[in-house]
């Protein structure tokens, strides 16, 4: 692909097809990724990389904990609720995926098992987890680092076929990911990327998130009108 093919084309996956996803395949992604810039080369990224049996076990550790009522233990802060403009857009998209998927505003069966979803990693069959140094903690280069690497991730993934989604529903429950995904103590958990072939009959996969404008986003300084 080329590159414009790439940044235009993408879009988050949240159906898969059960296919395994090749180590190899993974690995050059990975490589991929991580030409992302970072502060002063630090490279503060490190990735865990799930599937099979101990992947099925975080899926079903987050989500019995999240329907029993255990609150949320994520290690990166999560920050105050959406308000404004930020909340606005946030319903949006969700209002796209939900009309895709045919969930009605008042089935609340159909709107927890999509929520659920998140927390299975959305049943792809591959799960990244992005983590840091923990020596780097409090940082704020360190996370936007991180952030760099994962949006290479999932533009190198889709460059091969693959589809992925950035998520945090599936470190909402960090003991758990920690526990079955071997993660060192001397890491941060910060964000999971659900990875696999994409189930092109999956209705929310044509769904693509609206952008604001460059006008909206960009100011100007010092060119001739």
């Amino acid at each position: 692909m080329q590159f414009d093919d790439v940044i235009l084309g993408r879009r988050s996956i949240r159906g898969y097809k059960p296919d395994p996803v090749p180590k190899e395949l993974i690995a050059e992604i990975i490589g991929l990724a991580m030409r992302a810039p970072s502060s002063m080369n630090t490279q503060p990224w490190n990735f865990y990389v799930i599937t099979g049996e101990p992947l099925d076990r975080i899926r079903a550790g987050n989500t019995e904990r999240m329907v029993a009522g255990i609150p949320q233990s994520r290690e990166f802060r999560t920050g105050q609720a959406f308000a404004g403009k930020h909340r606005d857009r946030q319903v949006g998209v969700a209002k796209q995926l939900f009309s895709a998927m045919g969930i009605e505003r008042d089935n609340m069966e159909k709107r927890q098992d999509w929520v659920l979803r998140g927390f299975r990693q959305f049943d792809a069959p591959v799960c990244v987890i992005i983590t840091y140094d923990r020596v780097l903690d409090g940082s704020d280069d360190t996370p936007f680092d991180c952030g760099a690497v994962a949006t290479a991730l999932v533009n190198a993934a889709w460059s091969r076929g693959l589809g992925a989604v950035i998520n945090s529903q599936g470190i909402m429950q960090s003991p758990v990911v920690r526990e079955h995904a071997g993660i060192a103590d001397d890491q941060v958990i910060m964000k999971s990327i659900a990875l696999g072939w994409p189930d092109e009959i999956f209705p929310a996969n044509a769904v693509v998130s609206e952008r604001k404008s460059i006008e909206e986003a960009t100011v100007f300084v010092g060119f001739e009108t």
